[in-house]
C-alpha cells in the first residue's frame, strides 16, 4: 500500500513541475481551453516540429507504464522545454501502444 502511494506521490510531484506554469502561459496564448476535465495534454514524438498532440486521462498518471515515460520526458528535456507543454519523446506508436494497453486495464 505505502509504496503504490508513494508512486501516486512521485507522478504528482513530476505532473506539478512540469506543466504548472507552462500550461498556464500555452493556455494563456491559445486563449481556449480545448483540453476536457479530468485529461491533460501531451504532446508525442521524436523530432521536433513533429510531435502529435493527445490528451490523456489523469488516471494514466499512476500507471507504471505511464511513470517510465515520464521519466524519459524528464531526462530528455529537464522540466523546460520549448513546446511549452508535457512533451514525451518516444514514436507515436510506441505511446498508442502504451495508451491502448491502460485504458484496457
Amino acid at each position: 500500500m505505502g509504496i503504490q502511494l508513494m508512486g501516486l506521490s512521485q507522478a504528482k510531484q513530476k505532473l506539478q513541475r512540469s506543466l504548472s506554469a507552462r500550461i498556464a502561459s500555452l493556455l494563456a496564448t491559445s486563449g481556449t481551453n480545448n483540453v476536457p476535465k479530468g485529461h491533460v495534454g501531451v504532446y508525442v514524438g521524436e523530432k521536433y516540429g513533429e510531435k502529435k498532440r493527445f490528451m490523456v486521462p489523469i488516471s494514466y498518471l499512476n500507471h507504471p507504464l505511464f511513470q517510465d515515460l515520464l521519466n524519459l520526458a524528464e531526462e530528455e528535456y529537464g522540466f523546460d522545454h520549448p513546446m511549452g507543454g508535457l512533451t514525451i519523446p518516444c514514436s507515436e506508436d510506441h505511446f498508442t501502444g502504451i495508451a491502448s494497453a491502460l485504458s484496457g486495464s
